[in-house]
C-alpha cells in the first residue's frame, strides 16, 4: 500500500516541487496551505500525470483546523505515514534596515527604517509562530496516525540561518534554529516507537518571499544577491529540484538508521569562510 505524504506549505514552489517528485515515487499526496485555488491546481497536475494528490485547506496555527484537515486525508487517501513540515517564511517588522548598527541610525528618521530598537513585537511574533509554532502543532496532530506503524517519519524545513545567522533577519534566524533544535528533540523522544525525525535545511534559493530581496526587476543581482553568491562555491542560488534527492532519502526506508540530523542543502555555503 502506498504511504501518505502530509505537506504543510504545500503551496510554495520548494514543497510543491517536493510533492509532485513523492507523487512520481508512489507517495499519495495530501497538500496543505491557506490557499484553496493554488494547492487545487498543484493536485489537479499531479492527478493528471497519473499520481495521486488531494488538496486541503488548513491553518498550521490553527490545531482544531489540523484536525479537521486530518479528518478529510483520513476518509479520502487514508492516515499519515510522512509528515514534511513545509510552512514558513519571515516578515518584514522582524527585519532591520542594515546588517550593521551605527550610531547615527539612531537619527535616521526615513520612514520604515529600522534597527534593532524598532523591531515590532508582533511582528517577531508572527515569525516565531508560524515556522516553530507551525512545525510543532502539524507534528502534534499528524504524528499520532504514525504511532504502530512502520517506515514512518517527519522532515522538518530549516535553513541554513539556522547554522549561522544572516544579517537583518533575527526573528527568522531564530526560528529556523528553534526548529533544528525541535528536530534533535523530538528524534530522541520518537525513538523508542520508530518514528524518526530529520530536517533538511536549504540554503539560498528563489522563492515569492525573497526574489525582490535577491534580484531586481530586469533580472540582475542586488547587492545583497551579489554577496550570497559570492559565498557560495557554486556560484548559483539553489534550483527547488536541488531538494528532491535529499528528500527521498529521508523519506525512503533506506535511510532507516538516519534520525536526528539536519542536512544542509547550500552549494557549499556553510563550508566557505569567505577566505
Amino acid at each position: 500500500m502506498s504511504k501518505v505524504v502530509v505537506i504543510t506549505g504545500a503551496g510554495g514552489v520548494l514543497c510543491s516541487t517536493l510533492a509532485k517528485a513523492l507523487a512520481k515515487q508512489g507517495f499519495k499526496i495530501a497538500l496543505l496551505d491557506l490557499k484553496l485555488d493554488v494547492i487545487t491546481k498543484i493536485a489537479a497536475e499531479i492527478n493528471s500525470e497519473g499520481g495521486s494528490a488531494i488538496g486541503v485547506v488548513a491553518n498550521v496555527l490553527q490545531k482544531e483546523s489540523l484536525e479537521k484537515a486530518k479528518e478529510i486525508i483520513h476518509q479520502k487517501i487514508g492516515s499519515c505515514d510522512i509528515l514534511i513540515n513545509g510552512a514558513g517564511g519571515n516578515h518584514p517588522l522582524g527585519t532591520t534596515s542594515n546588517p550593521f548598527f551605527l550610531e547615527d541610525d539612531l537619527k535616521n528618521e526615513t520612514d520604515g527604517f529600522k534597527t534593532f530598537f524598532d523591531l515590532d513585537t508582533e511582528g517577531i511574533k508572527f515569525v516565531f509562530d508560524l515556522n516553530f509554532i507551525g512545525t510543532l502543532l502539524p507534528t502534534q496532530v499528524f504524528s499520532k496516525d504514525m504511532i504502530g506503524k512502520k517506515g514512518c517519519s517527519v522532515l522538518n524545513i530549516s535553513s541554513m540561518n539556522a547554522f549561522t545567522p544572516l544579517t537583518k533577519i533575527p526573528a527568522y534566524s531564530g526560528a529556523k534554529a528553534a526548529v533544528s533544535n525541535f528536530t534533535q528533540w523530538l528524534a530522541v523522544y520518537f525513538s523508542k516507537v520508530g518514528i524518526r525525525v530529520n530536517a533538511i535545511a536549504p540554503g539560498f534559493f528563489l522563492t515569492d518571499q525573497n526574489r525582490s530581496l535577491l534580484t531586481i526587476e530586469n533580472g540582475n543581482l542586488t547587492e545583497r544577491g551579489k554577496t550570497i553568491i559570492g559565498q557560495t562555491p557554486l556560484g548559483r542560488f539553489g534550483e527547488p529540484e536541488d531538494l528532491i534527492s535529499t528528500t527521498l532519502y529521508l523519506c525512503d526506508e533506506t535511510s532507516s538508521f538516519v534520525t536526528g540530523i539536519v542536512i544542509p542543502i547550500d552549494g557549499g555555503f556553510s563550508a566557505f569562510s569567505g577566505v
